[in-house]
């Protein structure tokens, strides 16, 4: 099996690549020698990653569709881990995976679970290049993994894990007692390699999750394995609800910095306030669950995870982004 990836710099991008290559069942080789390959966008600003059997290609996306058929003939699953500012670049990349013959098309969700329309502008965004596909009649699967681990401590006081922690995390949406689906970042190409082999995926979205956690739970957690106390920054509902108008008033696209700033209330609001994010809703929407298709899968417990980040072995995500800035909440 040929598997191309776009956006193989970003977090995701990463973690697929690595799940590809580690997998054994089934088990991706590189291409020339291989199998897998690694589809870059030479609008990206980041390298290539360096991994043994990976063969990177540079492409334009904003060039002609032919060219990008080219590249992608003999192609069996074409994965794009684009970033959220260039959702709608997927458009040209999936006719081309059409006019190449590509057997299977990743668009990029990898998120939480969400209603397909009104609740959350990036997904809107997401269902708007899934209907393409389906318009163009690519086979396609789309995945969904909730909430990250690594966007999901907050900080402690004496700054011991600030390294590790982003402050989108800061605050608790509601009374935090609502459950939410996480992954750790470094699962997603686990699930990923299983599911793009799997042929009960096809033309179906699956969600792949670790664990179901509260907000509460959280901070209950870091609280006992730190010794410290944690502030606990509620914001209210009619906060977040004020956020979410502001930002369903707004004009506002995901190329903007401004945009990160509102849509976090759009977040709270759906796994927090409304709970999108859980097995239930997601079967409910008609998705396959990786618990269901792979119960064999082992994963990174949170625990595990929140232990590595006391003794300083975590990685913060996103130390680059200059768009996730502190959200001041009144």
């Amino acid at each position: 099996m040929r598997v191309s990836i776009i956006g193989a710099t970003g977090e995701t991008g990463q973690s697929i690549i690595d799940g590809l290559l580690k997998s054994t069942e089934p088990k991706y080789v590189g291409y020339h020698g291989s199998h897998s390959s690694c589809f870059t966008a030479k609008a990206r600003g980041a390298g290539p990653p360096k991994k043994k059997g990976i063969h990177i290609v540079a492409a334009d996306l904003e060039g002609p569709e032919d060219a990008l058929t080219e590249i992608l003939k003999g192609t069996d699953v074409m994965i794009s881990a684009i970033n959220a500012g260039n959702l709608m670049a997927q458009i040209p990349l999936i006719n081309a995976s059409k006019a190449a013959g590509v057997g299977r098309f990743i668009p990029c969700f990898f998120a939480t679970i969400v209603p397909p329309k009104g609740i959350l502008k990036l997904r809107d965004i997401k269902e708007d290049v899934l209907n393409h596909v389906k318009k163009v009649r690519l086979p396609y699967t789309a995945i969904d993994v909730g909430w990250w681990y690594q966007i999901t401590l907050p900080r402690l006081a004496s700054g011991r894990i600030d390294y590790a922690t982003t402050l989108v995390t800061d605050g608790i949406g509601g009374d935090g007692n609502m459950l939410s689906a996480i992954t750790d970042v470094r699962d997603i190409g686990t699930y990923v390699a299983r599911i793009i082999a799997d042929p009960r995926t096809l033309n179906h979205m699956v969600f792949a999750y670790n664990e179901l956690i509260t907000q509460n739970h959280v901070y209950d957690l870091l609280e006992k394995m730190s010794g410290e106390k944690v502030k606990r920054n509620h914001i209210s509902v009619e906060a977040i609800k004020a956020g979410v108008a502001q930002m369903e008033a707004s004009n506002l696209g995901p190329e903007s910095p401004e945009f990160y700033e509102l849509i976090r209330f759009q977040y709270w609001h759906s796994w927090a306030i409304r709970g999108d994010n859980t097995p239930e809703y997601a079967k409910y929407l008609g998705y396959l669950n990786t618990k269901d298709l792979y119960p064999d899968i082992g994963f990174i417990p949170f625990q595990e995870y929140v232990q590595e980040v006391l003794v300083g072995k975590g990685k913060s995500v996103y130390e680059k982004s200059e768009d996730l800035k502190p959200l001041k909440v009144e």
